[in-house]
């Protein structure tokens, strides 16, 4: 199995210090942000009227809907998926930023996992890159868009969001992460960066430490190089910079927004007897944020943030879904990560299954992957279908795998199937992720050496990823 895997080393770090950091509960809480205001709304113990009023700030969305009935079960009852959004519109004051953008764009995307024990918790960042089917859904204007297709994870926000309806951009973020995941989506929570830089100033900026100048134009960023401290469009230059800092990879910007945002829950908790600072920010947190209607208000916000507050820091994890440049398989494409397979399909499985995921195993097995280019493929037509098992070859060459030849199933079938001999495992798991529906069996009579595709009549070649 060795000689069919390739080492890439994990990107490079973004290179900062940064001057304030939190324990991983204070982390899993500023990104959880409406959890986090109210779990500082109630240290601080403001009054009725604040209360009130802060409670008629969160926006709610009316999802469920717009989610259809084809949706994965939640198998571990008393668990939680929750769906965690930084949206990026180019409306009103964000309109510097760019106007190519015709609709709002999530320019961070998670999952919060939270156990039916509630003994640990796991975050998972989705980076915006991702390669993915990017799911039929309704758009913000009544129209429906284009049939499943492939594209970065964040264009389904922006899809769904046509109109600048927060609820149509939600469900078809939803329906795009539970179809590619398999994991059921329990709540939503969205957070306009615009909330975020008025949080920013309410606290009177967040102390960032670059180690060299950072120039941006896309981010309208230029920041000596230096510890300083940051607010207004700096602040929000900081978090959406990405090309000119480190490596320039989405993956560093995630890391770089993590470590904000935990100097923004620990200057808001020094600011527990400052009411005025604290109360700017509580608007500015509340204002900014959109849930699901089952979320939307202080009482039931609280009570998830509670829930998250008595695990134990330890059982806290952060994982990005295991990946790698898509250009290892499409040398054309110099943009885009996809997902690396088994590692991602174990994680996914291990959350659906309501069980704590090792961070440290999974980061092991990632440093040995499974290129599309080293998986070997025999494709046969069960389709009865002239010329499918050419047009699936066709497919699979664009998306990096080795066809190593064409023919016909000894017979007709529904179900498409990939087997393999024992040596193959991961190669036909990695091909199987490729395809819709497909299965992975192993055969102790498959021909060694390479996995045998028997394409059935469900697999559209336009489906394959």
């Amino acid at each position: 199995m060795s000689d069919r895997r390739q080492r890439r080393r994990t990107p490079a770090g973004s290179g900062r210090r940064q001057p304030a950091r939190l324990t991983r509960r204070g982390r899993i809480l500023a990104w959880t942000a409406a959890g986090f205001t109210v779990l500082v709304l109630g240290t601080a113990g403001v009054g009725v009227w604040i209360y009130q009023d802060l409670d008629g700030n969160i926006s709610a969305a009316d999802i469920d809907n717009k989610l259809g009935g084809d949706r994965p079960a939640n198998l571990s009852p008393g668990s939680k998926n929750i769906l965690v959004v930084g949206s990026d519109s180019r409306d009103g004051a964000n309109a510097r930023y760019g106007r190519g953008l015709t609709t709002m764009q999530s320019d961070t995307l998670m999952v919060l996992h939270i156990p039916a024990d509630r003994k640990w918790a796991t975050v998972v960042s989705f980076p915006r890159d991702s390669w993915v089917r990017i799911s039929e859904c309704a758009k913000g204007d009544s129209a429906t868009s284009a049939p499943a297709h492939h594209a970065k994870i964040n264009e389904a926000f922006a899809i769904g969001g046509t109109g600048g309806k927060v609820a149509g951009a939600a469900a078809c973020t939803i329906k795009t992460v539970e179809a590619n995941t398999g994991l059921r989506i329990d709540h939503f929570m969205s957070v306009d960066f615009q909330g975020f830089k008025g949080m920013v100033n309410a606290l009177g900026g967040i102390e960032v430490c670059p180690e060299q100048a950072i120039r941006d134009e896309k981010a309208h960023l230029n920041l000596e190089a230096g510890c300083q401290t940051v607010k207004d469009e700096k602040a929000l230059g900081y978090v959406r910079a990405r090309y000119s800092v480190g490596d320039g990879s989405d993956l560093g910007r995630i890391g770089r927004q993590q470590e904000f945002m935990e100097a923004l829950a620990g200057k808001a908790q020094s600011k527990l007897t400052s009411p005025n600072a604290l109360y700017g920010f509580l608007q500015s947190a509340t204002k900014s944020l959109t849930t699901d209607e089952d979320l939307a208000g202080i009482k039931p916000l609280y009570g998830l943030a509670s829930e998250v507050k008595g695990i134990p820091s330890k059982k806290l994890t952060f994982l990005t879904v295991p990946n790698y440049p898509r250009e290892a398989d499409v040398a054309t494409d110099k943009a885009n990560v996809v997902w690396q397979y088994p590692q991602a399909e174990d994680l996914f499985t291990s959350l659906a299954k309501d069980k704590e995921v090792d961070k440290k195993e999974l980061e092991a097995d990632a440093k040995d992957l499974v290129y599309a280019s080293s998986v070997r493929v025999q494709v046969l037509n069960g389709t009865g279908v002239p010329g499918r098992a050419a047009a699936v070859a066709t497919k699979l060459s664009a998306a990096g795998f080795t066809v190593v030849s064409t023919g016909n199933a000894p017979e007709t079938t529904r179900n498409t199937t990939a087997t393999y001999p024992q040596e193959m495992d991961e190669p036909a798991k990695v091909l199987a992720s490729r395809l819709p529906e497909a299965r992975a069996t192993q055969e102790a009579d498959a021909v060694a050496g390479f996995v045998t595709l028997v394409v059935g009549t469900d697999l559209d070649p336009d489906d394959i990823l």
